[in-house]
């Protein structure tokens, strides 16, 4: 009995330490952990499944390759012309230095970025990229250097089309990037800019879409951009914003800066436009906007004030071109263009953007504001001649 006794304590004392220790190094083994007052009952999210391999996590990789063999470097060239001085034409001159030559000085040279869309060799890039270049050399991702021609350009919006010329009628084999589509795109998503910054060669960035349909910049004559903060430097033009899948949604166009660096705010063309400009230019050569030839001015809360008006919408008619189709319709100035085939005029950019999306040779409704009364009127739009791109 004794020794059953002894036995009996030693495994009680055994199993005493066992808990002791446990209970000082590991207490959540007994479910026991430290004990947390709640300041606030709130709403906390689900555990993420996060990727298993840390390599991948919170990384656009996937987006980045599939957009990277897309974006193209685009060098270009211009040959200047030595002009000829004119003392040379004296004749006690020419004895002594002859006639002079007259050729090419040395080219200067740009740089800039462009994207595949087709696998049939077009680029899309912006017109200032290209402007008044003799010679376009494309380098590819692979380390390929070639030769493309300029199909077709639209100052307005400040895009080109470029393809690329195949040697030896040899197929290719391009990399088209994948179009995606705005109405999937919002404020807040996450953007990849993709060019080649300052000639330093392909890079990627990062942001995010920052705005939508911004206007009213003095940048292009038709403006709706995607304003992003991923950085776009001098030499990101024509290149790609890319959303976090590599869809194609933008082309990179601009930046607001004061030191000629990012800061922040970028500014890339929609695909929506880019694309209905690419298709135009690829068909027709050219883009047709449609024209009714009027000045508009905008109404300022002095001016609607001053007119007697409810609110400052709407385009205040400044000035009518005679003989235009405003003008055969009986658009006169001091009118105040309402609405453009039952779609609302906010302000003279968004009167030009309407107006500029009608088919030519098309009659379309006018709604219009004269002294107190509603006027519609329907007017046969003209076609829009080719404008020179905006300087600053």
């Amino acid at each position: 009995m004794r020794r059953l006794w002894l036995i009996f304590a030693q495994t009680v004392t055994v199993a005493l330490a066992i808990f002791f220790v446990v209970m000082t190094l590991k207490p959540e083994w007994l479910g026991k952990g430290p004990a947390t007052a709640t300041v606030v009952t709130v709403e906390e999210a689900e555990p993420a499944n996060l990727p298993s391999s840390p390599g991948k996590l919170a990384s656009f990789r996937d987006a980045a390759r599939n957009a990277l063999p897309s974006v193209v470097h685009i060098f270009t060239s211009q040959k200047m012309k030595a002009r000829r001085h004119p003392m040379l034409d004296d004749p006690i001159l020419r004895h002594f230095f002859g006639d002079g030559v007259e050729g090419d000085a040395p080219a200067t040279s740009g740089l800039g970025s462009g994207v595949i869309v087709s696998t049939k060799g077009y680029v899309l890039t912006n017109f200032h990229v290209v402007e008044a270049a003799d010679q376009i050399e494309i380098a590819l991702s692979d380390g390929r250097n070639l030769s493309a021609r300029l199909v077709g350009s639209d100052p307005e919006s400040d895009l080109a089309v470029l393809q690329i010329t195949q040697p030896n009628g040899k197929e290719l084999n391009l990399p088209a990037i994948t179009l995606g589509k705005m109405e999937h795109v919002a404020v807040g998503d996450i953007a990849l800019a993709i060019g080649n910054p300052f000639g330093v060669g392909q890079t990627v960035t990062m942001g995010i879409i920052s705005a939508l349909g911004r206007s009213h910049l003095g940048i292009n004559t038709f403006e709706n951009f995607i304003q992003t903060d991923a950085a776009i430097n001098p030499g990101n033009s024509g290149g790609a914003l890319v959303d976090s899948q590599g869809n194609l949604i933008g082309i990179n166009s601009a930046i607001y800066s004061r030191s000629g660096g990012s800061l922040g705010i970028g500014f890339a063309i929609p695909i929506s436009i880019a694309k209905n400009v690419m298709e135009q230019i690829i068909q027709n050569g050219s883009v047709t906007r449609g024209w009714i030839g009027v000045e508009a001015q905008e109404i300022t809360s002095d001016l609607a004030e001053s007119f007697g008006l409810p609110d400052a919408s709407g385009a205040l008619i400044a000035g009518v071109q005679r003989g235009s189709p405003a003008d055969t319709a009986g658009i006169k100035p001091g009118d105040i263009l309402l609405a453009v085939n039952n779609r609302e005029v906010k302000d003279p950019q968004t009167m030009l953007d309407l107006i500029a999306g009608q088919k030519p040779g098309d009659t379309v409704d006018f709604k219009l504001r004269r002294q107190n009364n509603i006027l519609n009127t329907a007017v046969k739009i003209g076609k829009r001649a080719p404008q020179a791109r905006p300087r600053e």
